[in-house]
């Protein structure tokens, strides 16, 4: 069951930055000056979405917790860089961010790393 709550916490992680980067697209980019900066942050901060991402952010340390009582925190943490793996190709698919060769190979080698922190 470990391995559930870390895969949970990996996808709500996930989850919750793919969400806030949709719809900080849509808002577009932040006003300059304090006032029109909080005006936007209260209306970003109010959309269901972020909402949404907020929630998976906060449910993601619940079962990061459960995690915890499972394994030592050395062996469950490097499973988290998992989600910077599912950000970067649903961030290539949905907004087309680029995806060069270095971040392949940087990402086979956080799959390798991730490998040999779980065997050892």
């Amino acid at each position: 069951m470990g391995y559930v709550y870390i895969f949970v916490t990996v996808l709500l992680s996930a989850y919750g930055q793919i969400v806030l980067k949709w719809r900080l697209n849509l808002k577009g980019s932040m006003p300059e000056g304090f006032m029109p900066k909080l005006y936007y942050f209260w209306e970003v901060f109010w959309d269901f979405w972020v909402i949404s991402s907020f929630a998976s952010a906060f449910l993601a340390s619940f079962t990061w917790m459960a995690a915890l009582t499972k394994f030592d925190l050395s062996f469950a943490y490097p499973f988290t860089s998992l989600a910077f793996i599912m950000v970067m190709f649903i961030s290539y698919y949905l907004f087309s961010e680029p995806l060069s060769w270095q971040k392949v190979v940087g990402t086979l080698l956080i799959v390798v790393g991730t490998f040999f922190v779980a065997k050892g």
